[in-house]
């Protein structure tokens, strides 16, 4: 039988590395191969979809429409589990404040930037943009029962978040996870096969492969 396989695309930009570092320390004990690819056809193969994301928005994207796998994402998107992370979570948007730069549209909403000028947290001290440091993620939004990926990492666990720019989607539903930073904004959304999230899970200890752990079993 064919071994499972989720690639981890490398379009040029991206935590590259420790993303898929992270993957593969799930994946060896689900018997599970990580393929860290550029190439579109493995992209297509694959089972699972991981998408990353570092820098800025517009540089993400233009380097995803020049690296000739921009029409191998949107495959995954429409047929099989995609995980994005970070940029690779702002990128399946509309579009985003930072350039402004379109989006991939596959979650309707926008990305902004934190406005907290003037503004200060409990201990007196302001807000730095961009975020950068552990935060609380919320996933009991009140709306149902968590999304599956949720399971078996506590309520208000610890994520490792490094942005000024977060997503604010269209529709509640598409929110599944919370944090706050001057107000409460997504720190995780979804929408079918679709899971992405604002902060670094394979830079979140066990709480982050934990997500990544559940990604590989998971069948939406």
């Amino acid at each position: 039988m064919k071994r499972k396989t989720v690639a981890v695309v490398d379009y040029g930009s991206g935590n590259l590395r420790s993303v898929s570092q992270a993957v593969v320390r799930v994946a060896q004990a689900a018997d599970v191969e990580v393929l860290v690819t550029s190439r579109a056809q493995d992209v297509l193969e694959a089972d699972r979809v991981v998408l990353p994301g570092q820098g800025h928005m517009a540089d993400c994207m233009r380097e995803l429409a020049a690296s000739g796998l921009l029409d191998a994402v949107l495959h995954a998107a429409a047929n099989k589990p995609l995980f994005g992370v970070c940029v690779g979570m702002q990128m399946l948007l509309d579009r985003s404040e930072e350039g402004p730069t379109e989006g991939l549209g596959l979650i309707p909403g926008d990305v902004v930037k934190f406005q907290l000028t003037g503004q200060t947290q409990a201990d007196g001290s302001r807000f730095k943009v961009p975020q950068m440091g552990w935060n609380q993620v919320f996933h009991d939004l009140g709306r149902g029962p968590a999304h599956p990926l949720w399971a078996e990492i506590d309520e208000g666990a610890y994520f490792y978040f490094v942005h000024s720019y977060y997503a604010r989607p269209a529709q509640a539903q598409h929110c599944v996870g919370e944090a706050d930073f001057g107000g409460r904004f997504a720190a995780a959304i979804a929408r079918d096969n679709i899971f992405a999230t604002q902060f670094h899970p394979e830079k979140s200890a066990d709480q982050g492969l934990a997500l990544y752990r559940n990604f590989l079993h998971w069948n939406p």
